[in-house]
C-alpha cells in the first residue's frame, strides 16, 4: 500500500471504504492500525470499511452493552463479554469488530482466551450494532455464525436471530426471553439520553429484578 492507514485520519462519524483488499492485505491493515484506536472495521468479500464512531454512536453502544450486563447479573446468566474484539475467519473471507459482543452458551469455551481463532473457536452468541455512523453488516455476522444480533437504529431496537443461515427479525431474545424486553430497553435508552443517567440505570435494574425469570434464583 502506498500510504499506511495509521497515517490517515478518519473523523468521528465518517467511514473509509477500500475495495479489492485480499486477506493478506486485510491482516496487514489490522496490524498497521493497531489495537489502540477508536476506529472499527468490517471486511467482506474484498471490501474493507474503516469507521470512526461518533459520540452519539458510543453513547448508544455503552447503554446497550450495560443493558445486557444488567440482565446477565440480575438473571444470574453465565456469560463472557468481549467488547469490540476483532472477529475474523479467513476461510470465509469475513471479519468485523462489533460494538459489543457476548459469549453466553459458549462462555466457558472461550473464557480467559487471549486470542480468538474462529476457525476452531465458536463465534460470540450475541453481538450489538449501532446504526448511526454506518449500517449493520448482517451478512458478515451470518457468515461467522453469530446466533443473535441486536441492531439499534433510529431510536428503535431490533433483534435478529440466525435461522438456516439468514437472520430473521424476532420479537424477543433467545437469551433473555420476554416480549416486553424490547420496549423496556428502548425506554431505558431514551431516558438515559434525556434524563439522569443514574436514574435510568436504576429504573432498568429495578425492572430486571422484578421480571427475573422464575427459574433464576435471587442474587
Amino acid at each position: 500500500m502506498l500510504v499506511e492507514l495509521s497515517r490517515i485520519q478518519v473523523l468521528p462519524g465518517e467511514r473509509l471504504l477500500l475495495r479489492d483488499i485480499d486477506w493478506t492485505e486485510f491482516e496487514t491493515i489490522l496490524l498497521d492500525l493497531g489495537d489502540r484506536r477508536n476506529s472499527r472495521i468490517a471486511y467482506y468479500q474484498g471490501l474493507l470499511e474503516v469507521m470512526a464512531p461518533s459520540p452519539e454512536h458510543e453513547s448508544y453502544k455503552d447503554c446497550l452493552g450495560d443493558v445486557v450486563k444488567i440482565l446477565l447479573i440480575e438473571w444470574d446468566i453465565t456469560a463472557y463479554p468481549l467488547g469490540s474484539t476483532t472477529l475474523s475467519k479467513r476461510s470465509l473471507g469475513s471479519g468485523i469488530e462489533p460494538d459489543q459482543c457476548f459469549y453466553i452458551t459458549n462462555a466457558i469455551a472461550v473464557q480467559g482466551r487471549k486470542r480468538l481463532d474462529l476457525e476452531v473457536d465458536p463465534p460470540p452468541d450475541l453481538a450489538i450494532e449501532i446504526d448511526v455512523t454506518s449500517r449493520t453488516h448482517l451478512e458478515i455476522y451470518a457468515a461467522l455464525g453469530v446466533q443473535e444480533v441486536w441492531r439499534f437504529s433510529q431510536s428503535q431496537l431490533e433483534i435478529h436471530q440466525l435461522q438456516q443461515g439468514a437472520y430473521q427479525l424476532c420479537p424477543e431474545s433467545q437469551f433473555f426471553p420476554g416480549r416486553d424486553l424490547v420496549s423496556q430497553i428502548t425506554q431505558f435508552i431514551q431516558q438515559a439520553q434525556t434524563e439522569s443517567w443514574n436514574t435510568a440505570y436504576k429504573a432498568f435494574r429495578d425492572w430486571a429484578i422484578a421480571n427475573r425469570p422464575p427459574s433464576q434464583p435471587l442474587t
